[in-house]
């Protein structure tokens, strides 16, 4: 069997005066996870008077499990430094995991945002829909090669 090649991973950074954005693009997963923590580590570095480290996900095309680890190391960085980590513009299959894996609660969201359930209606929380969207949720979906 013949390895495939990864689809590019990068990481672009910005600066504010008290704040950084990292705008990844591609697959996060086994092989490009250190990319996103090395480069988020450097920027706070590097900017000491950081407040907000923004991830803009918009550009991401798949996040594999050292993805999410790759996301948790990210904020135990950050939550080191009093850093508030934001995860922006994140694609739906990421917004599914981070729901699934239950890490939510870790990442400073955009005020006002409701996840939906996927017909355009957000399930209230606590509710009997929720917890049926909660239980279809298990089902993972995977990226299978071509053939």
């Amino acid at each position: 069997m013949t390895a495939l090649p990864s689809p590019l991973f990068t990481v672009t950074a910005e600066e504010g005066r008290d704040w950084v954005r990292l705008r990844l693009s591609g697959d996060l997963d086994y092989d490009t996870s250190h990319q996103l923590v090395s480069r988020a580590v450097d920027g706070m570095a590097g900017a000491p008077d950081t407040r907000d480290l923004y991830l803009d996900c918009a550009g991401l095309s798949l996040c594999d499990s050292m993805g999410v680890s790759a996301l948790l190391q990210v904020h135990r960085d950050a939550a080191a430094r009093r850093v508030r980590l934001h995860v922006d513009n994140a694609p739906p299959f990421l917004e599914r995991i981070i729901r699934i894996t239950g890490i939510q609660h870790l990442f400073a969201r955009a005020e006002g945002r409701q996840e939906n359930r996927g017909d355009g209606r957000a399930a209230a929380p606590g509710s009997d829909e929720e917890a049926v969207d909660q239980i279809s949720d298990t089902t993972a979906t995977m990226r299978l090669p071509p053939s």
